[in-house]
């Protein structure tokens, strides 16, 4: 196969447009008061449902910074069938999927009622906007084929 368009250095200015749109998230969510592990264990799913592994090893750093848990990371595919989260990162996570995956309309109403007990409108606002950006990333860095580097 030819060698893929990294299509972030292709067209810079639209990718800086990206990522000033990831910092005005990042604002909106602490504003809003959501804790940095939860945005790291939303853009960590979204990732792994879109299978970018470049974002998978940056939002794994960056969550293990943020506190998270090993064990946690480990069984977030599974997060449905674990006990190890809270009803709020519950709500998070299935909001996340449901914006991965919006044509799912009963998933999606199911998501946003879960979320309606534990959220203000703007953390609904924010966990969304958290979704939407790292898939708009996740779909830069799969048709880039940007590749995971090695540890040391």
């Amino acid at each position: 196969m030819d060698r893929p368009v990294f299509i972030d250095k292709q067209s810079p200015e639209a990718y800086q447009a990206l990522v000033r749109t990831s910092e005005a998230v990042r604002s909106v969510a602490a504003d809003a008061g959501l804790d940095r592990r939860l945005v790291e264990l939303v853009n960590l799913r979204v990732s792994q449902i879109n299978g970018c592994a470049f974002c998978l090893h940056v939002h794994t750093r960056a969550a293990l910074r943020a506190g998270e848990t090993a064990q946690r990371l480990g069984v977030l595919p599974a997060w449905r069938d674990a006990d190890l989260f809270s009803g709020a990162e519950r709500a998070a996570l299935a909001l996340a999927e449901a914006a991965t995956s919006p044509a799912d309309l009963d998933a999606r109403d199911a998501a946003h009622a879960e979320a309606r007990a534990v959220f203000t409108d703007d953390q609904i606002s924010a966990v969304l906007w958290v979704a939407v950006t790292i898939n708009a990333f996740n779909r830069v860095s799969v048709m880039s084929r940007h590749p995971v580097p090695a540890e040391r």
